[in-house]
């Protein structure tokens, strides 16, 4: 028996982004995209590159699920977890920014979401708070020091995301007049994702273990406190992708040698995340769940280079990856896509 997922906030590019991935999926049903601004209208007449994949049509309905995926505007889950009836049996993934920082609300408990950081809690959980596509990007880059206690000074971010990262609502900064040809900051060292990454990070080093390389904490005790994240965001002028450039104060006397055993140590089981040895881009990655990272060391800072889609790894991807965790099922299906590469 298929899986009946329902999508709220279905209209969105998140929401389209899902749809996609779900009507292809072998084990799941969609039985409903929820909306409040397009219903009775078929999705393939908001979604167009779904025409001909589905005769489904908008309504506001549940109708039943095993799962509801969220992907509403931030602040506005615990909204629709008030106003509609939702059986304690189904399953809840919020793509939105409700509960990565307090999981519990209405008797439920919602476990961060990261996979490649813990995928027996994903396997666990009955609810998922997805994390933000900035987040993953930077996180996926960290994961391998945090959790071996190499990382102890301040980390310096720059990335740069696509336009569909700020959703289909219009802004000035969202108009193709603005994006095209051009590239812009916002939201410096304040961006949202800040906060879920500094408690995440900082989870992960409290819970690394005693036998940390000892480098790693010379001078900075190894206190479960996530370092400094200096974190630059920036506009593109393309449509989607994060390409992230992270780097960090190298632990004496460890080698890039090591650092890159580190990375494929770590990464050795994730179907989705991979060290490559050569410089990595945004073409191969875009329209798959994968994270590439590239790694090298330069007068004593580690630089990791992480690139994802931010609709997919960062978003609708990494919310059918969860799917799949809590329900039991291979952790790929339905997500072998492959990069437009060309």
């Amino acid at each position: 028996m298929k899986i009946r997922a329902a999508i709220a906030g279905a209209t969105g590019y998140t929401g389209g982004e899902l749809l996609r991935i779900l009507l292809n999926h072998p084990d799941v049903e969609v039985v409903a995209a929820t909306t409040t601004s397009s219903g009775g209208t078929p999705v393939a007449e908001v979604h167009r590159d779904l025409f001909g994949e589905t005769g489904l049509k908008f309504g506001t309905e549940l109708n039943d699920p095993d799962v509801l995926f969220l992907c509403l505007g931030h602040g506005l889950s615990r909204q629709f977890i008030d106003s509609h009836e939702i059986r304690p049996e189904c399953r809840i993934i919020d793509l939105g920014n409700d509960f990565r920082l307090d999981g519990d609300y209405a008797g439920r408990s919602f476990v961060y979401g990261l996979c490649e950081q813990g995928k027996d809690l994903c396997r666990s959980a009955h609810d998922i708070a997805n994390p933000g596509c900035f987040a993953t990007a930077i996180q996926l880059a960290l994961l391998p020091l945090a959790a071996s206690g190499l990382l102890a000074d301040e980390v310096h971010v720059t990335a740069i995301t696509g336009s569909t990262g700020a959703g289909k609502k219009l802004s000035e900064t969202s108009h193709f007049s603005y994006r095209s040809d051009n590239i812009s900051i916002y939201k410096l060292f304040t961006h949202q994702h800040l906060a879920e990454i500094r408690q995440n990070i900082g989870n992960i080093m409290g819970n690394s273990p005693s036998g940390a390389h000892p480098a790693a904490t010379q001078g900075h005790p190894h206190t479960g406190t996530c370092p400094a994240v200096n974190f630059v965001p920036m506009r593109g002028d393309f449509t989607r992708g994060i390409f992230a450039s992270v780097y960090t104060r190298a632990a004496h006397g460890y080698s890039e040698d090591a650092y890159r055993e580190l990375y494929d140590s770590y990464y050795g089981p994730s179907p989705f995340v991979f060290h490559s040895e050569s410089p990595v881009s945004l073409k191969e990655v875009v329209n798959t769940n994968k994270c590439l990272l590239h790694l090298e060391l330069h007068d004593g800072y580690v630089h990791i280079a992480s690139v994802i889609d931010n609709l997919v790894k960062g978003a609708s991807g990494q919310a059918v990856q969860n799917m799949n965790l809590m329900f039991g099922l291979d952790e790929t299906a339905g997500l072998r896509l492959k990069a437009s590469a060309f």
